[in-house]
């Protein structure tokens, strides 16, 4: 699937919930599904700079596509974290730095969250992007 669609999917799955709590509730337990992380990878270089709470972003290279890996010690950020692994995970560089991450705005999120951790959210994706970034300087 595109990223595209992947982010269309989660708008569908998003916008069967008026009650923001019951989004909060769809973040919780889709933060409770993401696989934990190997602790080898809960670094200071893993932790996202700019998070109240911690976040730990592992990306490795397979197949020439960006798989990234991630666990938070908050339960809404834990979600945040797994929708965007959800979206851009397992796709190409070149995927991943071209992408419009629309959905974040179609669904409300950033809306919804507090200022630190809206803050957060934009330093999860901006290191999402330093890491295609640096997979595709490295492959070129």
């Amino acid at each position: 699937m595109s990223i595209n669609e992947l982010q269309d999917e989660v708008i569908a799955e998003f916008s069967d919930f008026d009650d923001w709590m019951d989004r909060y509730q769809m973040l919780i337990d889709l933060g409770n599904e993401l696989p934990p992380l190997d602790e080898k990878y809960k670094t200071e270089q893993n932790l996202i700079e700019g998070c109240q709470s911690r976040v730990w972003l592992q990306a490795d290279e397979v197949d020439g596509k960006v798989v990234f890996q991630a666990e938070s010690d908050a339960l809404i950020v834990k979600g945040i974290i797994a929708l965007l692994i959800r979206v851009v995970s397992n796709h190409t560089p070149d995927e991943i730095l071209n992408a419009d991450l629309y959905f974040i705005d179609k669904i409300g999120l950033k809306e919804h969250l507090s200022p630190t951790r809206s803050n957060g959210l934009v330093s999860m994706v901006k290191q999402m992007r330093m890491y295609a970034l640096a997979f595709k300087a490295k492959g070129a």
